[in-house]
């Protein structure tokens, strides 16, 4: 495995690579991200990971300077995974003020884009650099993270992007909680809580396969129960899969998404639901 901090020395170890599978990440590795790191193992010859806390995406009320940096625990994790690890400055990655965004569509400003104004906007412009920077035949992206993914895929296809973009599954604990790098700041008895996220899309998941088309009814029942048990939820939301609009009676293929805060903790989860016709 070698580590690299500089862009042009990339370029120059992928130079003539024709099988490079790519996976960004923000670092405080979890097995969440290594088992994407594992996917992209399977889909290119060449394994590259970049560690890179993107400033651009954290608003000014956000946890930017808290984020758990830990690339000596990361690099570990990965030596046996990766070929290259990227990791960047971020004078690396921006030398000069960044004035040419990503603009995102529309859905970007609902979910988490409305409660994090901007977010989208900075990640789809790292996003679109680090992809220049590497250019993979592939990459991965976790699926915890649905409309990001779903933002990205459409970045790729709409730039006319050679990529193909893989989602990996979330990677859960035994009791069901997605595996994030912000469960770390849940206490005991919080991280005792957190599986109820997960909980209610399930419930969400098997009202909507049992025949209930009421979304509006399951989605406030859902958010009435975590309200109740302490949660802050910044909303819970059936949505069509594909397109991540609100769905149409006859859609089948649909995901529930919830963000909640969990005392200073802001977690996020989804559950893709398939409805069966007969």
């Amino acid at each position: 495995m070698r580590q690299i901090s500089n862009i042009s020395e990339l370029r120059k170890h992928l130079a003539g690579e024709t099988s490079v599978a790519f996976v960004p990440t923000m670092g405080n590795l979890h097995e969440g991200h290594l088992d994407l790191v594992r996917c992209a193992s399977e889909h290119g010859k060449c394994v590259v990971v970049s560690v890179f806390v993107n400033p651009l995406q954290f608003g000014p009320s956000e946890d930017f300077d808290k984020y758990p940096r830990t690339l000596a625990a990361d690099l570990a994790k990965l030596k046996e995974l990766a070929n290259i690890v990227f990791v960047p400055s971020v004078s690396e990655m921006y030398p000069q003020q960044q004035t040419v965004y990503i603009e995102p569509p529309p859905i970007s400003n609902e979910l988490c884009g409305e409660i994090r104004p901007g977010h989208f906007r900075g990640m789809a412009t790292v996003v679109l650099k680090l992809l220049n920077i590497v250019q993979p035949q592939v990459a991965i992206f976790g699926k915890k993270d649905y409309q990001q993914l779903y933002l990205i895929r459409q970045m790729v296809e709409q730039m006319n992007m050679p990529i193909q973009v893989i989602g990996g599954e979330t990677v859960r604990a035994s009791d069901g909680l997605a595996l994030s790098s912000r469960n770390q700041y849940l206490s005991s008895t919080e991280r005792n809580e957190a599986v109820f996220l997960y909980q209610v899309l399930k419930t969400i998941q098997h009202s909507i396969q049992s025949g209930e088309r009421d979304m509006a009814k399951l989605e406030s029942e859902a958010s009435s129960t975590l309200a109740k048990r302490g949660w802050l939820v910044e909303y819970v939301s059936v949505r069509n899969r594909e397109t991540l609009n609100l769905p149409d009676i006859a859609d089948t293929k649909l995901v529930a998404l919830a963000a909640a805060r969990l005392g200073s903790t802001r977690l996020i989860d989804n559950l893709e639901i398939e409805i069966m016709n007969f």
